[in-house]
């Protein structure tokens, strides 16, 4: 690598042109690393699954073992995962794992623990021994939203408001990057309309998050039965993009979760 005076001028050219777009910093460089989380930037490292105890070439040292742990530490990006992501590709392949006698238990176990909210492995099939560890591991890495409470009146009026009460949990190990927005929509035959709860879902971090308060009736809506329905909405489409760890998702992509009364 070049002396880091130049790797930081590089840096500062791909942070200056990529301001929506996350970027990601390689594992390497201790104190580009450190830099480049420094200023937004996440981190990803190339050599998850690699459970040697030793080795004689002195750069390629064990990786889970040894490296990795200490210069997490090192360059001080414990924390970012709270605000940028942390994806992880595979050393050799989940078969090449097995075939050394690696412990898959301990390296699906290390990627939770550092967050991980993307995993490459390289487009290779998982051992079927291996299959419920990897069903698992894939329900508690990023983020999984599960909606546990959700309380609104019986009646409402059209024009006013409506007090909501929401009780979430992020059971995954890591929140959601993207400025999503979370609705509530009242549909019908005759209508519908859908109202933005204040809320920033990149602050849920992983357990519980909680909503109460008001959320507009649209004027326009007839009198009649409705169905409340909820979602995370892509602000560039304005549809659903999450899926929930609940049940009553429709082909749309929203949630049903009951009904209420407008007058």
């Amino acid at each position: 690598m070049p002396e880091f005076s130049y790797q930081q001028q590089l840096m500062d050219i791909w942070f200056a042109a990529f301001h929506e777009t996350p970027l990601l910093m390689n594992f390497d460089e201790e104190r580009a690393l450190a830099y480049g989380t420094q200023h937004g930037g996440g981190w990803r490292l190339d050599c998850l699954g690699d459970l040697r105890h030793f080795s004689d070439n002195p750069n390629f040292q064990p990786e889970m073992l040894d490296v990795y742990p200490q210069q997490i530490v090192r360059a001080g990006i414990q924390e970012v995962w709270q605000r940028s992501p942390v994806s992880l590709e595979t050393c050799g392949t989940p078969a090449e794992w097995k075939r050394d006698g690696f412990d898959v238990d301990y390296i699906l176990a290390q990627a939770l623990r550092w967050h991980v909210s993307t995993v490459n492995v390289k487009s290779s099939p998982i051992p079927p021994e291996w299959k419920m560890q990897f069903d698992d591991f894939q329900k508690k890495m990023g983020y999984r939203f599960i909606l546990r409470r959700f309380e609104y009146p019986r009646v409402v009026k059209a024009g006013q408001t409506m007090r909501v009460h929401m009780w979430w949990l992020n059971g995954g190990v890591a929140p959601i990057y993207r400025e999503y927005r979370l609705a509530v929509e009242l549909q019908s035959s005759g209508g519908r309309a859908s109202a933005n709860v204040p809320v920033d879902i990149r602050k849920w971090l992983p357990g519980d998050a909680v909503f109460d308060g008001p959320l507009y009736v649209a004027e326009n809506l007839k009198p009649g039965k409705y169905k409340v329905r909820v979602a995370m909405l892509d602000p560039r489409t304005d549809k659903p993009a999450i899926q929930f760890a609940i049940q009553g998702r429709q082909p749309d992509g929203w949630y049903e979760l009951g009904e209420v009364e407008v007058q």
